[in-house]
């Protein structure tokens, strides 16, 4: 189903939000998607997250967790056993079903680790943005330039060369 909202201002006006505006204009999340199992989003700093996923009955081996290229797949597939070794339920409240679950990472989250314990499962993020994207402080005039300085020397940045320049002439 396509979004009544028109995005196509903001697609002219920006450079790589096209997933982004794919993921509004189709309405994927959200829509039709199974609850199972339950989770929590934490954002425990800057740069550091944690999803927990609420995995009762599950062994760890019967968990598998997936990271693609901006997806997360994390999916449970629960060993047939023998009709449990000869227990006859009554009722069977807990959720033994298969799952799959997939969380959309944003460019340059990287999964750290997961844990088991006590029926969660927890899966460490860490958003590591690399060097070459990190802002950078550009110096006026900090450059080097012996044939372009019409001033003095290129020793000095051209601010300081005409301010020199000025204090002689004077």
């Amino acid at each position: 189903m396509r979004s009544a909202f028109d995005f196509a201002p903001f697609r002219r006006s920006t450079v790589g939000f096209d997933r982004l505006f794919d993921m509004l204009e189709n309405n994927t999340f959200g829509q039709g998607q199974e609850n199972y199992p339950p989770f929590d989003l934490i954002k425990l700093g800057d740069n550091d997250y944690r999803i927990e996923l609420a995995v009762a009955g599950f062994k760890p081996d019967e968990i598998d967790i997936t990271a693609q290229q901006n997806v997360l797949l994390v999916t449970g597939r629960k060993k047939e056993e023998a009709e449990e070794k000869g227990n006859n339920y009554i009722y069977r409240g807990i959720a033994n079903r298969s799952f799959e679950r997939r969380f959309a990472l944003a460019d340059h989250i990287q999964v750290k680790g997961a844990d088991m314990k006590d029926g969660l499962l927890s899966i460490e993020l860490v958003r590591e943005i690399p060097e070459a994207m990190k802002p950078k402080k550009i110096n006026i005039g900090g450059s080097e330039r012996d044939s372009r300085s019409a001033i003095g020397s290129s020793d000095q940045t051209a601010s300081r060369q005409t301010v020199d320049a000025e204090a002689s002439n004077a």
